[in-house]
């Protein structure tokens, strides 16, 4: 059986992933003047540069929130373990208010909050988390010791800064205990609202 002439022949496969290839992406991409070519590698680079400074930006902004919670567990450390002097270097300005080391010495002076152990954050509500630029506010932070009832206190928490520049964390107080379902800030109206509605609908 004689072979079909070559113009007949059926393409083969790999003529025609060829083909494919010669039409696709490179090929729309070789058809592109110079000077297009080069405003779109142009806006590329552009590209690149603004997703890594967002990236950069973002994990910087997000850092602070562990820097709130790494100052607030270093402050009741000191004070379970009765540090006077550390739990001054913690608050801003402290060793220049009296009233602020009153409220320090008291602290100390408390059976409930003198402990030995490991102390472990149980909940933290800053209002001022996450704020793009300088804010102060009262954290509602929860601790204990593990085998011992939890302590709650509220914490002066004032930043300073942008999310551009960065944002800087000062502690300015620590209350004395309140009540495990005490709260640290006065609700709005809003949160109010919201509260009744939804004891309501309970």
């Amino acid at each position: 059986m004689s072979s079909p002439p070559i113009g007949d022949r059926p393409a083969s496969p790999a003529a025609d992933v060829g083909r494919s290839a010669i039409s696709g992406p490179r090929a729309w991409w070789l058809r592109l003047s110079p000077r297009r070519r080069r405003v779109l590698q142009s806006l590329l680079g552009v590209g690149v540069l603004l997703v890594l400074l967002v990236s950069v930006v973002l994990a910087r902004f997000l850092s602070v929130e562990n820097a709130e919670r790494d100052a607030d567990l270093a402050l009741v450390q000191a004070q379970a373990r009765g540090d006077v002097a550390a739990m001054l270097d913690q608050i801003s300005g402290c060793r220049a208010s009296p009233s602020c080391v009153a409220g320090v010495q008291a602290n100390v002076r408390n059976s409930r909050l003198r402990r030995p152990g490991a102390v472990k954050i149980l909940s933290l509500k800053s209002p001022t988390a996450y704020s793009l630029t300088g804010a102060t506010g009262k954290t509602r932070l929860a601790w204990t010791v593990i085998g011992m009832l939890p302590v709650v206190q509220c914490v002066d928490v004032r930043r300073t800064g942008n999310f551009l520049t960065g944002i800087r964390v000062q502690l300015l107080g620590l209350s004395a205990p309140i009540a495990n379902e005490g709260i640290c800030t006065k609700r709005t109206r809003a949160e109010i609202e919201e509260e009744e509605a939804t004891a309501v609908e309970r």
